[in-house]
This record gives structure tokens, C-alpha cells and sequence, in this order.
């Protein structure tokens, strides 16, 4: 088990369905209150590539973990998270009531808008706008930082195979991740 694990039980692994990350930990950090097991880190995601997280988020297997800021630019030294234009409603299991939403980017190396598509794929989670500015202003805390900015991310490398590469994907998301291809296919005229 990776340095990243460390506050896990022995034998536990982070498997964490959408509904959790929204619930149990996102919820949570824009609260202000503990997460336990409090195994997600705080990460400025911009300054790295996806290849440079490991060591710094939450490993588990192919994915990554971390909560970073959010923000508009999502701009590395080598390259930018380009949105594939994916949203989706997190909603609760039991009552089907909208929790979250999970946004999609992909990873370009170079300069917009002539970087070059790679295989890392980065699902963002954040409250619905309504329950984060409520929750973060009935709770006291340090009024320099507004914790309901707060995403949590999974990132890892799509290999290709619809296998299992670690990640549940929805019928819709695979629908869309096959959208995002069109782009590279130029039709008759």
C-alpha cells in the first residue's frame, strides 16, 4: 500500500462510489467538518500534469483523489483540462434527490486550442450551487476562505479497453466519452 494510504485501516481499499465523494466527503469539507477517514488531500491540481499526481493525491489502484480549489483555469506547465462539455447530476441512491455534479475534462499537452488530446480523463465534483452557498454560510470559520468553491476530483488514464480500468462508467459516460471522438473525425461534405 502506497505513502498515500496511510490513514486507511490495513486491508481497506478507496472505492468510493459518486454519491460518497459528493456526500461523505465534499459535503463534509464545505461544511467544515471532519472527514473520517480523512484520506483525501488538499491539492492545487493546476501547477501539476496527470502523470505528476502520484505522490501527491490519494492513490488507489489507476485513479487519483484530491480536493483543489475550483477555478476557471485549469492550465499546467505542459498542457490545459479542456471540458468535454459533461455534466451530470450525483444523486442520492435512496431518495434520487440531486447531491452533486460531476463535470468531465480531458487532459490536451500544449497550448489551447492546438494541444493534443491525451487518455487522462478528470471527473470534478461539486455541490449544487444552492447547497454549497447555504452550508458554508451557516458555519464559522476562517472568512478568508469560502470552502464551498471546494470540488473533488478523480483522475486517472482511460486505456482504451472498456474492460475494467478502475472506473465505473455509466452508460452515459461512456456514450459521451464516445462523443468526444467526433472531433477527430472529419465527414464528407
Amino acid at each position: 500500500m502506497g505513502d498515500n494510504n496511510v490513514n486507511l485501516p490495513p486491508g481497506f481499499r478507496f472505492y468510493p462510489t459518486d454519491e460518497e465523494l459528493v456526500v461523505h466527503f465534499l459535503h463534509r469539507k464545505a461544511a467544515l467538518l471532519p472527514c473520517h477517514p480523512d484520506v483525501i488531500p488538499d491539492l492545487d491540481l493546476y501547477p501539476y500534469d496527470p502523470w505528476e499526481l502520484d505522490g501527491k493525491a490519494l492513490a488507489e489502484g489507476n485513479q487519483w483523489y484530491f480536493f483543489s480549489r475550483r477555478t476557471q483555469n485549469r492550465i499546467t506547465s505542459n498542457g490545459y483540462w479542456k471540458s468535454m462539455g459533461i455534466e451530470e447530476p450525483v444523486n442520492a441512491s435512496t431518495s434520487n434527490k440531486k447531491v452533486g455534479i460531476k463535470k468531465y475534462f480531458v487532459f490536451h499537452v500544449g497550448e489551447a486550442p492546438a494541444g493534443v488530446k491525451t487518455s487522462w480523463i478528470m471527473q470534478e465534483y461539486r455541490l449544487p450551487d444552492s447547497a454549497s452557498s447555504s452550508r458554508s454560510s451557516k458555519r464559522k470559520g476562517n472568512p478568508k476562505t469560502d470552502y464551498s468553491k471546494w470540488v473533488v476530483c478523480r483522475v486517472y488514464e482511460h486505456d482504451g479497453d472498456d474492460d475494467d480500468n478502475g472506473t465505473e462508467l455509466s452508460c452515459l459516460d461512456e456514450v459521451f466519452l464516445s462523443l468526444d471522438d467526433l472531433d477527430e473525425i472529419s465527414l464528407p461534405n
